[in-house]
């Protein structure tokens, strides 16, 4: 189960234990009122008929409606559906200093410390962007490419450190060609964020700044540290603090090279510099900077689409208010009422009556369906579904039902079509067994298929259903069998292609040494052992063949039999 909004369930261990403490209070102050202003015996005539039992039940209800309005605000999910959808973002290279300057702590942890955090900042801004990283001091790589996946993102970044790049010094020039190369050809708003202390070593960074600049790419610098700065300890070993020192040995003190940052990012159009103080300095760079900027059409990305279960909280919620409220305090005098064995007779019967149409109301499947399907008839079953999908076209079991009909009588394009249907069925054990039969489908088709290129498409698509059926369900056995079946298969088909085209370049160096009868054996060997794979190099056998008959022709005693 999942919460959209977890936070709120904090709210179950306040408002339903203060409502406790509230009722018990106020019932504590009751007794304590009464007794001041009722004698005592009088007490037991006013207060009679009222039950105290029933009291505290409309208590109790009232706390558990609460609790229960506080789950449902929390917006239960359970049960999803996998859609691939296809977003719009910007390409995005951070570009972090991991020079020792960042060790700093000039602004609490570190620089370091702090521009990571900033570039989480930055992450969760950009839900729909792809981001990039490059790590730099002396020199520049890329940590991690472009990706919409936050995960990777942020699993490189969390391995950044000073000891990352063994080369010192802070080379801003490299970190922008390296970024440039990030980049594909052809695309647009190529936009670079670097983080740094701008204590540049190589006085090139303008420059390639400008030379990025004709190249498309927009860059914002973001300024780690205080004009002030700060003298830079490291700890050794043994955990005593020290102080980095120069070739002199005088201790090294680190400031914020404003004017760089600042130059470098205005040699590009619509780039500029933050300083990274407050808290909104990343909300700033990207509503100012790169929100503006057009978005372009990025990779798919297969998200989870939780079913809402609000609901059924609620509706329990309003169900025991509304008891609480027709649930009186006051017992009702009521004479004992005996009931004749002939009334208890038709009010059996009655609920027997109820319980049967309850029954027969509540079968949803086609009975002449079933039957034909349970005949063997399966063509007819699936026609019969598909009527039955034309008048209930919301019961999604009915399309699953007719996408196995369809398996079943090899219709394998119709059950492709039912089984997708059927997936965003609410019922999770549904979607499962339709993503696993689609495995299956694709599976079959596969065998079915003309050519290697679309076997491998379809089985590689097997793959995909039964991989996500396991996801939902990681007790079924068969899905995850099929799935390594399946695996194992399409390994199978690359290594036949392999084999393939060595055969083939061995039947082409024959060839070349007109030895024609040897290519023709390699290739014959070829069609017999591996069937699919050799379809395409069947007229090339063929002409080899006659080749070879020209050449070598047989004497005209060779099939004589003794």
């Amino acid at each position: 189960m999942n919460f959209a909004h977890k936070e709120l369930l904090w709210l179950l261990l306040v408002l339903p234990p203060a409502l406790v403490a509230f009722y018990w209070w106020s019932w504590r102050q009751r007794d304590r009122s009464l007794s001041q202003f009722v004698e005592p015996r009088l007490l037991s005539g006013l207060l009679a008929g009222i039950s105290s039992t029933r009291r505290k039940i409309r208590h109790a209800l009232i706390v558990a409606s609460v609790a229960l309005i506080i789950v449902a605000a929390a917006r239960p999910q359970w049960g999803y559906t996998l859609e691939e959808t296809s977003v719009k973002g910007l390409d995005i290279i951070v570009a972090i200093d991991t020079s020792k300057s960042m060790l700093a702590e000039d602004i609490p942890p570190n620089r370091l410390a702090r521009a990571k955090l900033a570039a989480l900042d930055l992450l969760q801004l950009a839900q729909t962007d792809r981001l990039g990283l490059v790590a730099f001091a002396g020199g520049a790589f890329l940590q991690c490419p472009l990706t919409i996946d936050d995960t990777v993102f942020r699993q490189s970044l969390d391995t950044l450190d000073v000891n990352i790049i063994p080369q010192g010094g802070t080379a801003l020039a490299e970190a922008i060609n390296t970024a440039r190369t990030a980049f594909k050809e052809g695309e647009n708003h190529q936009v670079l964020v670097i983080f740094s202390d701008g204590e540049d070593n190589d006085e090139g960074a303008v420059a390639a700044a400008q030379e990025a600049a004709k190249a498309g790419m927009k860059i914002f610098t973001v300024g780690v540290g205080t004009p002030d700065g700060e003298i830079l300890r490291v700890k050794d070993v043994k955990g005593r603090t020290d102080y980095i020192r120069d070739a002199n040995g005088n201790a090294v003190k680190s400031r914020l090279n404003e004017n760089l940052l600042r130059a470098v990012a205005s040699a590009t159009e619509g780039g500029f510099y933050i300083p990274l103080r407050g808290a909104r300095a990343m909300n700033e760079l990207y509503e100012k900077g790169l929100a503006p900027l057009p978005k372009s059409e990025g990779q798919e990305k297969t998200l989870k689409r939780y079913h809402e279960q609000y609901h059924w909280p609620l509706g329990a919620a309003i169900l025991l208010l509304l008891i609480e409220i027709l649930l009186p305090e006051r017992k009702r005098a009521t004479a004992p009422k005996v009931q004749s064995p002939k009334a208890k007779a038709v009010t059996t019967a009655t609920v027997t009556i109820a319980v049967m149409l309850f029954t027969v109301t509540g079968q949803a499947s086609s009975t002449r369906a079933l039957k034909a399907y349970n005949a063997g008839n399966f063509t007819n079953a699936l026609a019969l579904y598909q009527k039955e999908i034309a008048l209930h076209p919301e019961d999604l079991r009915l399309q699953f039902n007719a996408g196995d009909a369809a398996y079943r009588a090899t219709n394998y394009e119709a059950a492709v079509t039912h089984f997708n249907a059927a997936l965003p069925a609410r019922d999770v054990k549904l979607q499962q067994k339709a993503l696993y039969n689609l495995g299956n489908t694709h599976f079959k088709l596969g065998e079915q298929a003309k050519d290697l290129d679309e076997l491998q498409e379809l089985w590689e698509k097997a793959i995909k259903y039964f991989d996500q059926a396991v996801t939902l369900d990681k007790q079924d056995e068969n899905a995850a069998h099929n799935l390594e079946f399946v695996k194992q298969a399409v390994e199978q088909i690359k290594l036949l292609r392999e084999l393939a085209r060595q055969a083939k370049a061995a039947a082409d160096a024959a060839t070349r040494q007109r030895n024609y009868r040897q290519a023709l054996q390699i290739m014959e060997q070829l069609m017999q052992q591996a069937q699919v794979v050799a379809k395409p190099f069947e007229e090339f056998t063929k002409k080899l063949k006659d080749i070879d008959g020209i050449v070598n022709p047989e004497s005209p005693d060779a099939n004589r039999t003794q």
